[in-house]
This record gives structure tokens, C-alpha cells and sequence, in this order.
């Protein structure tokens, strides 16, 4: 490696304050300080970019990002410098001043990080501009776009290739959230990766509840769904820019402070009304599919589909937007047969015959997703490749049991199958539910067809009902369908059909349950979180930044439950680092204090135990040396107390030797970590994960600060 991972583990302490991984972030990290090429595949929300800002940080240079949008740049360079981490990015929307000073710290190479749009990056001039930049090495972000396979090909990606050609000693890595196989081969082949490492993490998002109904008076369930977030972030998803206005405007009369974005609203409007969302100032925002990627917004706790989406690479991403902070959040779909057919007709008026062919197979498994009848976590890993291990996710409707299953499934399943076969080669999913319903319309008399014994069998449901029903049956594989007119024919013989037809009628929203809850969502003050997030939006408006730069919901929450009042126990909060400690810490110790009543000051409340004291004999018991469980045993104290005693004894007596108490090998592979890394226990403990316990690592640190201290005089 370049560089010791011990200096990306405390950067990631000083600037973010994190101590752990999340999957696969060490493993990406690593790959960078290498020098080695990577594919990072992690889901939205998964820490994709600490992966390589924390090495950027590390590592001498500067790390040149490619993104895809404006406000995508700004957002991530706004919660670097809020870190403290110096970052800039290089953009049209700028004004002189701030080029001026993005030069001179490209200049002067005072940033670790740089971030720039594909089609100014492969300009010549720009390339030539970078030679001179002392360039650690490259990252292309959003890398799905560069392949045509992708949901969200961008055709200026493509050129990117020549930064390879331009930079042939430099890494480069890509990272994306959503890449299927021949993606992730098609992006690695464009941007000339060499052997890259490959690290896909698994796509499941177990804190999204995932919900799908059939859309039988949308604006009504878009309604009773925000009752349950009134006070939250919320997007709702539209297929059409008109759609976006109808929705929109009745949610305003409705009371909600909702926003439209779509691409007929002129630039400066698009961006005030995403500016206005990710600030606050709108708790919703109501949309195509052009907003989205631009966002990174941690703390949106819900996500309507008003309308169903065109493939399931698409609902992966959008509705990953939900829930970036690891905290639970609410993900639906309101689907029917006409969101369908919209789809299909506005594909089928491309050229690309070969691209008509996949889109129209990524809409058949969107509606399969919608209309079957299984775990929704489950069915969305299937589709990239994932197996799910666990009997229930209890996180969507069916592992919730919201879904309520007909008990005459089998006789039902019997009567649609009979229709289909007798009708043959007429059977269209709408006319087999014409005939089952009983239509008498010319269509069916002409035919012949309303003297078949299946003639109106299911009248007394109702068409919409019906047609649901042969939705399911097509997602189950019980029927399928064929050719330009969908017609269904019978996929399995009846007697090894096992269908489950779910009831279409919507359950009653206080049947509706919510999922379990995890650490992060249990157990915090929640008076005391809606008094940090108040503080939370003052302070961000104050610095004109959104109030997620300054603190997730996730730091706030943790804040809320461990209630922190002094300085040294606010830094150990997650998400607080050394920076942001000396800029937000006051406030926010001031806030705290003020709500558990105790007076202003750093001082912790006075009733605060103190440390027990070894006794003469225990001192004894430490100098004969030792182990934890050993001392523990002999004491009966239970471990951690021996170890708060063990310490206090170190510390008192001064004593510099670690071995008489920690394996000798351990204690040696202890101390040449911390030469490396420096004596800091928080570090070792990622650093030597599984190789010591946290008790031999604190001894040994508890012992080189006396070694220090001997040193120093």
C-alpha cells in the first residue's frame, strides 16, 4: 500500500467520526490506497463515497471525482468542507471568485479532493490542466451511465476512456449503486480498467419497508400515506409532467408544503424548488423521473410511486432515495394496468428494436414485482443476482401480513385457467376478463365466446379485481404471456398450479403495521430530537447549507438517546469528527444541557460515579501479572470493572510493560500497530479487528502513554 491504513482510519475518525466499516468499505478502501483498479457496487446509502474520500484525505495529491450533475457536486463538496475536509468542484454555475479560488487550490494543492462534469474533463485543455494537478487518482461516480445496458445511459460518459489514455499510471475506480452483470463488464470494458477488483455488496436495504397496491383512487392513498409523515421528508414519483401538477397542486390544497419538479419547468425554477426540498423549506417533493440522482438527501423518510415505474433498476435507485441515513423508512408503489400500457406505448416509439426488446422485459418484471405474491426483499435481490437467506424480511406487505390471501385461490386459479384455454388464441388479458366478468359486447357474442361454461363465473368481483387476479397469475408463472398482444396461455398444468391470489381490496391503514424497529430508531428522547433538529436548521440556514451538512437524523438520534454533555462524550457521538466538534459542539452541548435541566458549562452532572480504587491486595494481584478473566475470577468482579481497575493501577504505577498481562505475541503485534497507526484505542480496535480483544488493545495503549510520559521528562 501507498500509504498506512492507519492514517485512513483516523482520518476517518478526525473528519467524520466513524470507527467501524460498513460492508465492504474497507476492502474498496484498500484497493485504493493500492493503487489497484475497482468496481464498487454498493446500494444507495450504503457509504459509496467515504470509500474513497477517506483515502483521498490520506493519501498525498488530489482525488479527481467525475459526476454527473451540478447539484450533485455541490452537495458532496458542501458536506466535505463542513467535515473539514478542503474540497471544491469546477462547474458552470460558478462565479469568478469561486474559480479563482478552486484554482489556486488546485494550484497551490491544498485539496484532497476535486470533483468535475464528464464533458469538461475530457476536454484536451482540461487534461492538460490536470497534468500539472499532482493527481492521486481517479473516480467516476454514477458509473452505470457510461453503458448502454444501463437504466441511465449518459452518452458523454462514453468518452471517458480517454482519461485512461491521458493518465495510464493512475487508478481509476468506479463506483455505482445499481449494475447488473453485463453493466458492470460493459462499464469496466469502456473505462479500460485493468483487472479491476470487483466488490459488489448486496443490494438489500433492510431499513425500506416496501409497500405495492393497485391504484384505485390515487390521490386519496397518496393522502391517507402522508398522514404517517407529516413532519417528514417525502417524494412522490409521477410518469407524467401533468400528472406532477395535478399531484402536486392537491397536495397544496391538502395543506402540504409540496413542490413540482419536471423537466417543462425552466432551469432556475428546477433548481429553486430542489434547493427549497433539500433545505426543508418544501417537506415534499413531487416528480418525473428527471429528479433523483442530484440527490442525497439522508433523511427522506418516504417514497410514493403514484404511478409504477418502468423497470426495477429504475424502483431500486428511486426508491433508494428513501432512508440514505440507515434509518427506517417507507417505500410505495400505487400500480395498474394503464401505467402499463403508458409505458409501452411511449417505448415503443424508438427505432431500437433490440432496445424496445429489453425495455419491454424490464416492464414486465416491475409489474411482476408489483402483482406478486412474495417477500419484496426477496424478489428485488433475485432480480440482481442475490439469494435472501432470512424466512421473512419483516419489511414489506406480505412479511407484515397486510396482504390478505383468498382461501378459494385454487377454484379461482381453475376458472381463469379453463377461460384462457377455451379462448385460445383471443386470450389478451382484457379480454379474458371481459369474458369472465360476463361481458355480452359484440367483441365476445361475435366469438361465440359467452357460451362458454366460464362465462361471467366471476362477474360478482368486478374487472378490476379480475384483470388483478391474472396479473398475479402472470407473476407466479402460473400463466404467461406472448407475442405483440400479450396473449396468455397456460404456463403449468393446473393440477401442479399453486397460486396465491392476494385480495385486491387496499387493507385499512390501521392494519398497517411497521417494520422492526432497529437500534438507531428505539430507545431516543424525542422532545429532545425535535429540539436538536430546530437547532439543526438555525445553524444551516445561518451557513446557507442544507441541515443534513451538519448533522443526519442518525448523529441527532444517538445524540437524543445517549443525551452528551460534556465535549469528550459529545465526540464520541457517530458523525461527529474533530471539526465539527470545534464548530457545532457548543450549541449543541448548550441545547442538551438546557433540555435534561442541568446549568451551562462543559462539566458533567456532579453525581457522576467515580472510578472505583484498587485496594492493596488487587495491586498486589496486577504486579504478579495476569489476564482479564483470571483477575475477574479470582475478584469476583465482573471483566469490565477488573479492566477499569487494571487500567487505574497502569496509570497510577506508571508501568510501561504490557506482556505481563497481554499475550506476548498480541501485546508485540499491539505495539507495532500502534507505531504505525499511533496509540489511539479507537484505531487499533478497527485496525487489529479480530486479532485482539479490546482489552489487551487499552492495556497496551494505557501502557505506551506511560512510555510517552517517561520520555517527555
Amino acid at each position: 500500500m501507498h500509504e498506512s491504513f492507519g492514517d485512513v482510519c483516523l482520518a476517518m475518525k478526525q473528519y467524520w467520526g466513524y470507527e467501524s466499516f460498513r460492508p465492504l468499505q474497507r476492502e474498496a478502501m484498500e484497493c485504493v490506497l493500492a493503487g489497484r483498479d475497482s468496481m464498487v457496487v454498493l446500494p444507495t446509502g450504503g457509504g459509496k463515497s467515504l470509500c474513497f474520500q477517506a483515502p483521498a484525505v490520506a493519501m498525498p495529491g488530489m482525488a479527481v471525482v467525475v459526476s454527473p450533475l451540478i447539484s450533485l457536486m455541490k452537495d458532496q463538496v458542501d458536506q466535505l468542507q463542513a467535515s473539514g475536509v478542503p474540497a471544491a468542484c469546477i462547474h458552470s454555475g460558478m462565479t469568478a471568485a469561486e474559480r479563482m479560488a478552486t484554482h489556486r487550490g488546485v494550484r497551490e494543492g491544498s485539496l484532497h479532493l476535486l470533483y468535475v462534469a464528464p464533458e469538461r474533463i475530457v476536454k484536451t485543455e482540461f487534461i492538460e490542466y490536470l497534468h500539472n494537478a499532482n493527481v492521486s487518482f481517479f473516480v467516476v461516480d454514477e458509473a452505470h451511465c457510461i453503458s448502454q445496458w444501463g437504466h441511465d445511459f449518459r452518452p458523454e460518459y462514453r468518452a471517458l476512456r480517454v482519461l485512461r489514455e491521458a493518465f495510464p499510471e493512475a487508478a481509476f475506480h468506479a463506483y455505482t449503486a445499481t449494475a447488473t452483470p453485463p453493466v458492470r463488464e460493459d462499464v469496466a470494458r469502456e473505462l479500460g480498467l485493468r483487472t479491476p477488483e470487483v466488490l459488489v455488496g448486496s443490494f438489500d436495504r433492510p431499513n425500506l419497508l416496501y409497500r405495492a397496491e393497485r391504484r384505485t383512487d390515487g390521490m386519496a392513498q397518496v393522502l391517507q400515506i402522508l398522514t404517517t409523515h407529516q413532519n417528514d421528508s417525502c417524494i412522490v414519483y409521477c410518469i407524467s409532467r401533468r400528472r406532477v401538477e395535478e399531484v402536486c397542486a392537491r397536495l397544496r390544497e391538502a395543506g402540504y408544503a409540496a413542490l413540482p419538479y419536471h423537466a417543462g419547468l425552466d432551469d432556475s425554477t428546477r433548481k429553486n424548488n430542489q434547493e427549497a426540498f433539500i433545505r426543508d423549506e418544501a417537506r415534499i417533493i413531487v416528480a418525473t423521473v428527471a429528479f433523483g440522482m442530484g440527490i442525497d438527501k439522508p433523511d427522506v423518510r418516504c417514497v410514493i410511486h403514484a404511478e409504477m415505474p418502468k423497470s426495477i433498476e429504475h424502483y431500486q435507485q428511486e426508491s433508494g432515495r428513501a432512508g440514505r441515513d440507515g434509518l427506517d423508512a417507507e417505500c410505495w408503489i400505487l400500480y395498474s394496468g394503464s401505467d402499463f400500457r403508458l409505458w409501452q406505448s411511449i417505448l415503443e416509439k424508438s427505432d431500437n428494436a433490440a432496445a424496445v426488446e429489453t425495455a419491454r422485459k424490464k416492464l414486465d418484471n416491475i409489474f411482476n414485482f408489483c402483482t406478486r405474491g412474495a417477500c419484496r426483499h426477496r424478489t428485488l435481490l433475485a432480480y440482481f443476482g442475490e439469494g435472501y437467506l432470512k424466512d421473512s424480511c419483516g419489511a414489506c406487505d406480505f412479511c407484515l401480513d397486510e396482504k390478505a390471501f383468498r382461501e378459494d385461490s385454487s377454484a379461482i386459479t381453475d376458472t381463469i385457467l379453463r377461460c384462457v384455454a377455451s379462448i385460445g388464441s383471443f386470450a389478451g388479458p382484457s379480454y379474458t376478463t371481459s369474458v369472465l366478468v360476463g361481458d355480452m359486447g359484440e367483441r365476445v357474442t361475435n366469438k361465440g365466446h359467452h357460451h362458454l361454461d366460464t362465462h361471467g363465473t366471476l362477474k360478482q368481483h368486478g374487472a378490476q379485481v379480475v384483470r388483478d387476479w391474472i396479473e398475479q397469475l402472470v407473476a407466479q408463472g402460473v400463466l404467461r404471456k406472448e407475442g405483440q398482444y400479450n396473449i396468455l396461455s397456460v404456463a403449468h398444468r393446473l393440477e401442479n398450479a399453486s397460486a396465491r391470489l392476494a385480495e385486491v381490496e387496499r387493507p385499512h391503514a390501521s392494519k398497517r403495521k411497521g417494520p422492526i424497529k432497529s437500534q438507531a430508531e428505539a430507545g431516543y428522547d424525542i422532545g429532545l430530537f425535535d429540539a436538536l433538529r430546530a437547532l439543526r436548521r438555525e445553524l444551516a440556514e445561518s451557513k446557507s447549507v442544507p441541515p443534513y451538512v451538519i448533522f443526519g437524523d442518525a448523529t441527532l438520534r444517538d445524540m437524543a438517546r445517549r443525551k452528551p454533555v460534556t465535549p469528550e462524550q459529545f465526540i464520541q457521538t457517530p458523525g461527529v469528527g474533530e471539526h465539527k466538534q470545534r464548530v457545532f459542539g457548543k450549541p449543541f452541548l448548550a441545547a442538551i444541557r438546557e433540555y435534561c435541566g442541568l446549568p451551562p458549562g462543559d462539566k458533567a452532572p456532579s453525581n457522576s460515579k467515580k472510578k472505583r480504587a484498587f485496594t492493596a491486595e488487587q495491586a498486589r494481584l496486577f504486579s504478579q501479572g495476569g489476564g482479564i478473566d483470571e483477575y475477574s475470577e479470582m475478584m469476583h468482579e465482573p471483566p469490565s470493572r477488573v479492566l477499569g481497575m487494571l487500567l487505574e493501577y497502569i496509570e497510577t504505577t506508571g508501568a510501561t510493560e504490557p506482556a505481563i498481562w497481554v499475550n506476548s505475541a498480541v501485546a508485540e503485534r499491539i505495539l507495532d500497530a500502534a507505531q504505525e497507526a499511533g496509540p489511539n484505542a479507537r484505531t487499533l480496535r478497527i485496525l487489529l479487528a479480530g486479532e485482539a480483544s479490546e482489552a489487551d488493545i487499552r492495556i497496551c495503549v494505557a501502557c505506551l502513554k506511560n512510555r510517552a510520559t517517561v520520555l517527555d521528562h
